[in-house]
Order: C-alpha cells, then sequence, then structure tokens
C-alpha cells in the first residue's frame, strides 16, 4: 500500500500539486489533524512568508488533504519538499475512514518562526499564481536539485520568475519597431545548463524574418538575470552625487587590472516589490540614505543579445552629509561598498575619463546634466 500524505499547506490547491506531483496530480479527501494548527512562516527577519507552518495548539484542528500517491508521484512531492530541506514526520490525522496515520512535511527546527492564522484561500487570492511559476521551474530542475539548495537559491529564482511575470504586464510599445504577432518564435528545445544566482538557458528556436518567413533552426545561449534597479542619490543643494566603489567579479572576468568599479546604488528587485521599493530599500542597504523623490530615468535592457536583466533607473533626492567614504553593505551577501560623496562637475570628470565607466552610472550622469538646474531650482524653493 502506498505511504499516505498529510498535506495541510499550499500543496493542497490542486493546480500546485498538479504541478509537484506530474500527471495531473494526485486525489485525495479532506482530513484534519487535532490539536495542530495552519500558521504564517516568518523568517529570521522578521517578514512573513506566503506559506504556512504546522504547530501545536489546544483544541484546534488543522485542515488538509489526505493522500495515497503512487511511487513516481510520492518521489516528486518528497524531492521537492527535500530541496527546501523539509523532511517527513508522522502524524495521526482524522479522515472519513476514522483516525489514519500519515506523514507530514517539516522545517528543520528554527528555520521559521511562527506567526498569524494562515488559510488555503488567502494564499490563492495572494500567491497562486506567482507560486504555481516558481514551482513549474523548481520542478524542471528536479532530481538535479540537491535537497536544501532551494532555500540559498529560492530568492534568486523568485526574483527571477518575478520579473518574467512583470515583463509579461509591462507595455511593448511598436510605433517603431515590427508589431508582433503569434507565432512570431517557436521553440524546438530548451535546456537550463545552470542555476545558481542566474541561470543559463540554451535554446533551439526558430524567429520571424522581417519577410515575414521562419528563420533557420538556429542555438541560442543566454544568462537569465531578475530585474535591477540602480538609484544615483543627489543632494540638489549641495550640488553633489554619491557614488558607491565595490569589487565586481565581471570586470575581474574580463582581465580589467582594477575590478573596483564606481557605480550609483543598485540591486535586483525581490519578489512582490516595486522597482521604487527596490530603490530606497538598496539605498539604505549600500548608503545608509533614506532617499526623498525618486526621478524614473529609464527602464532599458543593458545587454539584450544575451542576458535578459532589465534595468529600472533612477536618481534619488537625499541629504550626503556624512556619507563620504562610510562603508556599507550586508554581510550575508558579503558586500564591502563604500560610498564617495562628489560634486557635480568632479561626477563628468569621472565620466570624461573612463574612470566612471559603468553603462547605469553615465546614463544617470547624462540624465543629470539635462535636468539639473530643475531640480536644483525646486529644491532651493522649497528651502526658502
Amino acid at each position: 500500500m502506498a505511504e499516505a500524505l498529510f498535506l495541510f499547506g499550499t500543496l493542497r490547491h490542486p493546480p500546485l500539486l498538479a504541478v509537484v506531483a506530474g500527471s495531473g496530480g494526485v486525489a485525495g479527501e479532506v482530513a484534519r489533524a487535532p490539536g495542530r494548527a495552519a500558521v504564517r512562516a516568518v523568517g529570521a527577519d522578521g517578514r512573513a512568508r506566503g506559506f504556512p507552518l504546522l504547530i501545536e495548539r489546544a483544541g484546534a484542528r488543522a485542515e488538509g488533504l489526505f493522500i495515497c500517491p503512487g511511487a513516481a508521484a510520492r518521489a516528486r512531492i518528497n524531492a521537492y519538499e527535500r530541496a527546501f530541506g523539509y523532511r517527513p514526520e508522522p502524524i495521526s490525522v482524522k479522515a472519513a475512514s476514522g483516525t489514519v496515520q500519515a506523514l507530514y512535511y517539516a522545517p528543520p527546527p528554527g528555520l521559521w518562526l511562527p506567526g498569524g492564522d494562515w488559510s488555503l484561500s488567502g494564499w490563492v487570492s495572494d500567491h497562486a499564481p506567482f507560486a504555481l511559476a516558481v514551482a513549474e521551474e523548481m520542478m524542471a530542475q528536479l532530481p538535479a536539485l540537491a535537497p536544501g539548495i532551494a532555500v540559498r537559491r529560492l530568492p534568486m529564482l523568485e526574483r527571477r520568475v518575478a520579473s518574467r511575470l512583470r515583463a509579461q504586464l509591462q507595455p511593448a510599445p511598436a510605433s517603431q519597431r515590427r508589431e508582433p504577432q503569434a507565432g512570431d518564435v517557436t521553440l524546438a528545445g530548451l535546456e537550463r545548463p545552470h542555476t545558481g544566482f542566474f541561470a543559463l538557458e540554451a535554446a533551439e528556436l526558430r524567429f520571424r524574418r522581417f519577410d515575414g518567413s521562419l528563420s533557420p533552426e538556429v542555438r541560442r545561449e543566454g544568462f537569465v538575470m531578475a530585474d535591477a534597479v540602480t538609484v544615483l542619490p543627489y543632494d540638489p543643494l549641495a550640488d553633489q552625487v554619491l557614488l558607491v566603489e565595490q569589487f565586481r567579479f565581471g570586470p575581474f572576468l574580463r582581465g580589467d587590472p582594477n575590478p573596483w568599479t564606481l557605480e550609483p546604488v543598485a540591486g535586483h528587485v525581490d519578489a512582490g516589490e516595486t522597482p521604487e521599493q527596490c530603490a530606497r530599500r538598496e539605498a539604505q542597504e549600500e548608503a545608509g540614505l533614506a532617499l526623498r523623490a525618486l526621478h524614473f530615468i529609464a527602464g532599458y535592457y543593458p545587454s539584450p543579445g544575451a542576458v535578459s536583466e532589465f534595468v529600472h533607473s533612477f536618481v534619488g533626492l537625499a541629504a550626503l552629509d556624512g556619507r563620504d567614504g562610510s562603508v556599507n553593505g550586508l554581510e550575508s551577501e558579503a558586500e564591502d561598498i563604500r560610498a564617495h560623496v562628489v560634486g557635480f562637475d568632479r561626477l563628468m570628470k569621472l565620466v570624461a575619463s573612463g574612470e566612471a565607466g559603468t553603462g547605469p552610472l553615465v546614463l544617470s550622469a547624462h540624465w543629470l546634466v539635462r535636468n539639473r538646474a530643475r531640480l536644483r531650482a525646486q529644491a532651493r524653493r522649497h528651502a526658502l
């Protein structure tokens, strides 16, 4: 007889269970765990996650799904849960047939803290489409996804999925370029030979040519990355900007003799976060700054030939007193970031000499050339 499982969390959602278990999912029956309650999982950072924990609570009865999956489905469910470091634990539940023994998946002790009560309907309303997309990408990586590794990779994977969903919703103007149409790109094969901080994808595809025909089948490889934000902090009264300096692996790989670069504040947009929220968070993390008004510069692909990353660039107004020479960054990400507060004229000299040779900084500096007088005039009026 197949080993029974008690699913008390997100896998109770039939579309998600179908993705994880495969072959259309697994049938089951409603069951309840006496003396247990499903509550929201809370991380060490104090932020509540969308998924639940099962905790002991006198008088409670956690609702779930009692299933007896076949070997193939059980292996897929087990691999999915183990990817997060979860392990099966025994539990007694009440089903239609009476009290039965089953297993449920529990996280390592101390990984999550208990929060408020959790409901499946609330999760479906707020998180289901995104969770389905994340699960589809995870299951495509199994069985290569080693146990526990998803805990480390999940934030970046979620950022990539959120970026893909964001791209599908953003406007795609075509006043000069061609209008898209169905069947523009046909995939003959897609593989993902590497997934880590970024993913490497390789595809065999055909694309529509300008004469209306489809191209011969070609192979294309690219880096799949999350959307990013850059923000150049600017103090209009002092006419100064803040640049950050840090070691960068890209210039090092190229053989640059000085792989420490001058840049705006930058970072990847977290899942559930807007680019504007990311700009403010990164300014605090990388420079200890609380930004005032944000001015949008542009959204763009810095290297569309082989990189999916889409960048949202801003200038953010801030008081820069006391920030020159400060060192900031997250220890959890091994960041070592030094701040430089320089005047506008010095900024433009750095751009002209090539010392400030990163694309977002060059773009932001030239935006400031065109908008500096307006920002300074507004700041002087507000200061009166």
